[in-house]
């Protein structure tokens, strides 16, 4: 418990009951893990033919990484901690008038993938925040430089006016007005909510007029700031060559709403982009929000939202006070990080687009260490935190971007529109330490997971808030390639942190102690995943079709060992999900994507890092579209898996799923032939097969039984099934001289 000097407690915290029997488990599946590579080893050297070395040899290094995967998992249960706030207390603790600035920063860069609409709805959300309204700057990151996105935000800017004292005057909770207004009500507010709901659904209609037309219509350009502000894109402007833009579209001095109050700042900014300049993609976008809102508004405390993670608390930014304003802990806080949560996720969450374990029980098992790491949306930091060490200020090159400089000039001024042009350069970067020692770091396209990291290095800590009520809701991908292609970004960013210098178990476990720089390296060799799951997939598999035995017989001791290791490792997982608040039909949809992600966007991110590290290719940062298809919307509603792109992420999972299918059935051939010591001897491998099977039915159903848009397309279908042909014979010549062995 913290308390301040008034006795009344701001936060407190308790750990989980489950930690003792998290780590008398860590241990015993340790000493099981050890046993099993100990004898992968002996066996590997007392191998009598290549294929058995070759067998040997491969399940030794899944199992390697299997067991590394583990060990850097059981640092999330070490420590387990569970926090609450009490906002209430803050007022009676500090005053409103001494509540630090907050400035909020969304970023978007494509208003065909990331609708403007939702742009509106997030900004709209956090400017109805329960906070001292002057205190309040919203800075949109259009990284698209389109005159789409800006002409919805002016006309957000108008909607505001209505829509924060709606709020304000009937504590309305729901401050995003797509969530408010999708919730049937039936109250003395009718007449009220009818209204602002026409007004909204007409600025709806508006702003996807000018979409579909994909220009601003004149008819929409009505006052004179409007027309000065639209002139900027002319023929020469493109979304990788343009000028910058900065539109103050509300200004807290002046602006005010239909009751008379004023309303906090807002400001679009599209930062100056050039062919022949590195931007660094989102991660150059937020450090030139840094510069531009450090001209302009300074405030010390700084959000981070994505265009479609919309508040869902309007006393969000006072939870975080209670951690940022607590003596004993502000020092050394660096931010304060809030789950990632999501509306119009289906019944069991086909695609797992949760993340329970990465967004919620993995930051919880690091908040009793220095703390979550960060998860790129819905995190309050603090200024000061991006300009060096705790103990070390580096200070920026010009004294304006320093976190200690008071803003004392009209932010509509000559000299503070100058600066923040100039500091929104393209160019400005050159020979600074931006994106290397200050800002937002480069290097990784999850610059999001590489900041957090190099913060905590730096002696930062971080606090993961988790209240009852979400703070922040999301919007997801309905389709199964844009979840694969996220996942497959995802996997190349983590991968250049993880073997770079910076790497979490070199650098990290120096600066950071063993149990963070494991749980950071957890996910920084997520997609190493793919090497046992592809080993597991197939070989089991391909030796079971050709009559070799690789697995120990149910009547011999190292069989009860992998059942011990196999019920181990599902039966925790399950139970971490299912105490999280999960379900088992969610958990078993969320083990199965990790299996197709192993299979797909794991592999593929691995085999793109591999070429892009030997220099052979480079990939850019791709946008998960934010877009709704209605056939898509109505099979996902109804739980089915999306297939109807031809994608090569799909080929392998399909070559899989025949696989498994053929080895699951030969099996039982063999079995009812009486050969190979029938079950006793076929079981482990069957029961791989089997278990393939299982997890593979939506891919069956797609290749077989359904008619609709979202069915394996038949090029995939044939082209996998050639490979899975080729891959059979290329294992029934590499064996033929083991059939009827066994290797184990």
């Amino acid at each position: 418990m913290s308390s301040n000097t008034h006795g009344l407690p701001l936060h407190t915290h308790k750990p989980s009951r489950r930690t003792t029997a998290n780590r008398i488990f860590a241990v015993l599946y340790g000493c099981a893990t050890l046993a099993l590579l100990s004898h992968h080893a002996l066996s590997l050297l007392n191998s009598t033919t290549l294929t058995s070395f070759f067998i040997t040899l491969t399940f030794l290094i899944s199992d390697s990484i299997l067991a590394f995967m583990f060990a850097t998992t059981q640092s999330f249960h070490m420590r387990p901690i569970y926090r609450k706030e009490f906002p209430e207390n803050l007022i009676r603790v500090v005053e409103e008038s001494e509540f630090p600035a907050l400035d909020v920063f969304i970023s978007t860069a494509d208003p065909y993938k990331e609708p403007p609409m939702n742009v509106v709805n997030t900004a709209l959300s956090v400017m109805a925040y329960d906070y001292p309204i002057q205190k309040v700057s919203v800075y949109v990151s259009d990284d698209g430089g389109s005159s789409l996105t800006l002409f919805a935000l002016m006309e957000a800017a108008k909607f505001a006016r209505h829509w924060l004292p709606f709020c304000r005057n009937n504590n309305i909770v729901d401050c995003s007005p797509e969530a408010y207004f999708a919730i049937d009500r039936d109250s003395h507010l009718s007449d009220q909510v009818e209204n602002i709901k026409v007004m909204y659904k007409r600025m709806e209609v508006r702003v996807k007029n000018v979409i579909e037309r994909g220009k601003v219509a004149q008819e929409y350009i009505t006052r004179e700031e409007e027309i000065q502000a639209f002139s900027k894109w002319t023929e020469e402007f493109t979304r990788q060559d343009h000028p910058t833009v900065i539109q103050v579209l509300l200004e807290s001095n002046k602006d005010k709403d239909i009751t008379g109050n004023l309303m906090p700042n807002l400001i679009y900014v599209s930062r100056e982009k050039s062919k022949t300049s590195t931007h660094h993609f989102k991660a150059g976008a937020l450090n030139v929000l840094l510069r531009v809102s450090a001209i302009m508004t300074n405030a010390p405390i700084i959000l981070t939202l994505d265009c479609d993670m919309h508040s869902n608390d309007p006393q969000t930014a006072r939870r975080a006070l209670c951690y940022i304003l607590d003596p004993e802990v502000r020092p050394k806080l660096g931010y304060v990080q809030f789950p990632q949560l999501f509306r119009g996720i289906n019944k069991n969450d086909i695609y797992a687009c949760e993340h329970k374990r990465l967004f919620q029980i993995d930051p919880m098992g690091m908040n009793g260490l220095s703390g979550s790491n960060h998860l790129g949306t819905g995190c309050f930091f603090t200024r000061r935190a991006f300009f060096g060490c705790p103990s070390n200020f580096l200070p920026p090159e010009i004294p304006q971007l320093s976190p200690n400089n008071l803003v004392d000039k009209h932010i509509w001024s000559s000299e503070v529109m100058e600066l923040a042009y100039c500091v929104a350069a393209c160019n400005y970067e050159n020979n600074t330490n931006w994106g290397l020692k200050i800002g937002v770091r480069y290097g990784s396209l999850v610059e999001d997971y590489f900041t957090g990291y190099r913060l905590q290095c730096e002696g930062w800590k971080s606090i993961f808030c988790h209240p009852d009520r979400a703070a922040f809701y999301g919007d997801i991908p309905i389709n199964l390639v844009e979840v694969l292609n996220q996942n497959k970004r995802w996997a190349i960013g983590l991968l250049e942190v993880a073997f770079s210098k910076f790497s979490p178990i070199t650098f990290g476990t120096r600066a950071m102690g063993p149990l963070m720089g494991l749980a950071y390296a957890h996910s920084g060799f997520w997609p190493i995943w793919s090497i046992p799951i592809i080993s597991y997939a197939f070989l089991p598999q391909l030796t079971l079709l050709n009559g070799l035995t690789i697995f120990p017989k149910v009547s011999e001791p190292w069989f009860l060992l992998y059942v011990y290791l196999f019920l181990g490792a599902y039966i925790q997982d399950l139970l971490d999900f299912v105490l999280a608040g999960g379900t088992f039909y969610r958990w078993w949809n969320d083990q199965r994507m990790w299996i197709i992600r192993g299979l797909s966007s794991y592999l593929f991110g691995l085999i793109e890092f591999l070429l892009k590290y030997s220099g052979i290719s480079t990939h850019g940062f791709n946008l998960t579209s934010k877009v709704l298809d209605e056939d898509q919307r109505k099979r996902y509603e109804q739980g089915t898996m999306e297939f109807g792109v031809s994608s090569p992420l799909f080929v392998p999972l399909t070559m899989a799923a025949i696989v498994n299918l053929a080895a699951f059935a030969w099996g039982h051939v063999e079995v009812f032939r009486g050969t190979n010591n029938n079950l006793e001897g076929l079981f482990v491998q069957m029961f791989i097969a089997g278990f393939g099977v299982v997890n593979c039915i939506p891919i069956y159903e797609a290749i077989i039984f359904r008619s609709d848009g979202g069915k394996i397309p038949r090029k995939t279908s044939v082209v996998a099934t050639f490979l899975a042909f080729l891959l059979y014979l290329a294992a029934h010549v590499t064996l033929r001289n083991s059939a009827a062995k066994s290797v184990f």
